[in-house]
């Protein structure tokens, strides 16, 4: 495959320029910023342009099963996601008004645009790709934590698995669920305590509870330290077996920085930033 003399910025510029005119047109000079952010974040993307261009079929020298003609198929539909990505974006940003503009613009948030585009540009499923989505349009129209958070939750995204996600989901949904219940709320079936299934589980409990987004429901003071349990004296025969990795008697909640992440990440409600400041100042 040769290339032509366009540079991988020229291409990437292109790119962008479409992009844009295509984003609602209130915000076009806003939105150019965040998309040259976005793209320059993805390797591929600067040289797409001009291996499309400059690939050229000819009948007879070429197979259908050809290795640059499935790259530019496969990079082809990823294009086409990136960009249903920006627009979804780009019309989120649309409803939050003008005093998002100074936000969206500023070098902070552009490289959170960065890192999250290189996490969203190696995600596996449109489910985390929607996750990463919405994080950027609420880190862009709200500000309940730092950026330093935010990028936290980037990490968690990049971090966690599908199946972490469907976990906190579920708690944030039913505060207080238990081990039982929250298996039941997924997965239904209960398997065998020794089975790779149970095993897998308890990973994920036990990945989520070190990781600070979920923790065991535990009473408080008023001002909000935490009560220690009682020991309690355990009367005639020892259990003979372990706690079961499906135990329905210790509830769980998600942590304060756990209820954050589900707010910028699973969550396509974005309060304003006015609102946020004016409910602080309060």
């Amino acid at each position: 495959m040769v290339l032509n003399n366009q540079t991988d910025d020229e291409n990437g510029e292109k790119i962008r320029d479409e992009l844009v005119k295509s984003s609602p047109s209130t915000k076009r000079r806003v939105f150019e910023k965040f998309v040259s952010a976005a793209l320059g974040s993805i390797p591929w993307v600067g040289g797409f342009l001009s291996a499309a261009a400059d690939f050229k079929f000819q009948e007879g020298d070429m197979r259908e099963d050809n290795l640059q003609t499935q790259w530019l198929e496969e990079h082809t539909r990823k294009l086409a996601r990136l960009s249903e990505t920006l627009n979804y974006i780009a019309s989120r940003f649309e409803t939050l008004g003008e005093q998002i503009d100074e936000r969206i613009q500023s070098e902070q948030y552009l490289d959170i645009v960065r890192k999250a585009f290189r996490t969203w540009d190696e995600a596996d499923t449109d489910e985390k790709r929607k996750y990463i989505a919405n994080l950027i349009t609420n880190a862009g129209g709200t500000k309940l934590t730092s950026d330093d958070v935010i990028r936290l939750f980037i990490d968690w995204l990049d971090l966690y698995h599908e199946a972490h996600l469907a976990v906190i989901r579920e708690i944030y949904q039913n505060p207080g669920s238990t081990r039982y219940d929250i298996w039941e709320a997924i997965y239904d079936n209960f398997p065998r305590e020794d089975s790779a299934e149970a095993d897998l589980y308890k990973m994920l409990i036990r990945d989520l509870s070190i990781g600070g987004v979920i923790r065991q429901e535990r009473a408080t003071t008023a001002d909000g330290q935490f009560l220690r349990k009682p020991r309690t004296k355990t009367k005639g025969f020892r259990p003979t077996t372990m706690e079961s990795a499906f135990d329905d008697s210790k509830p769980y909640v998600l942590t304060e920085l756990g209820k954050q992440f589900v707010h910028y990440a699973m969550s396509e409600v974005v309060q304003r930033i006015e609102t946020i400041s004016n409910t602080t100042s309060a």
